[in-house]
């Protein structure tokens, strides 16, 4: 099973991108084929462009999108890594997702309706925030963007929503300790989506 980790933070060594080779290293113990888009890294630019944007005779990927959508072809995991900034992803996750999963891989305009393209393809998130773990599910804040971002991505795409494992609490002075707690359950909950058996 091919599976892509994209991440969208802009320091390498941030928690966010732990996570991320959390879940690439995970994966690939299990003899998974992993690609990891580390969207900074790439310079990945959001900005969907005017002539990007779908007309009534279809949509023109740019250069870079054509790129990543045919590295993306034969995925049947998309594993969206972030942080929460103010209770939304980064812009250029967001641009990510309007560029490269928009019309002609994500979703076609057949007869006037909108097909999902991507069925039998499966997203799972995690994310993190400074904000205390209570806070973000006692304000509403992680189920609103699950509302407008996950669920809305994977009714109009066709994707198999696994879940969103957000983790609160994530600052600069954290322990060594609770970091290492939280990869942990990165790596459980790794194999409990994909019931993973390490080579």
């Amino acid at each position: 099973m091919k599976h892509a980790v994209i991440l969208a933070h802009p320091k390498p060594n941030s928690f966010c991108g732990a996570i991320a080779r959390t879940c690439v290293d995970h994966l690939r113990a299990s003899n998974h084929d992993v690609v990891l888009r580390d969207l900074y890294a790439l310079n990945f630019d959001p900005r969907l462009r005017a002539e990007e944007m779908p007309t009534a005779y279809g949509a023109t990927p740019a250069a870079d999108v054509a790129a990543e959508r045919a590295l993306l072809a034969d995925a049947r995991s998309l594993i969206f890594v972030y942080p929460f900034w103010f209770n939304a992803p980064p812009a250029i996750l967001k641009g990510y997702v309007d560029r490269v999963l928009g019309m002609g891989f994500g979703y076609a305009s057949v007869s006037g309706h909108m097909e999902p393209l991507l069925d039998g393809v499966t997203l799972a998130s995690f994310s993190t925030s400074g904000a205390p773990e209570h806070w973000v599910n006692s304000t509403g804040a992680l189920k609103a963007l699950m509302t407008v971002f996950d669920l809305h991505l994977c009714g109009v795409c066709g994707l198999r929503l696994l879940g969103h494992e957000h983790f609160g609490g994530v600052v600069p002075n954290m322990t060594e300790e609770w970091g290492s707690d939280l990869l942990e359950q990165v790596r459980a909950k790794l194999d409990d989506l994909f019931e993973l058996v390490s080579a």
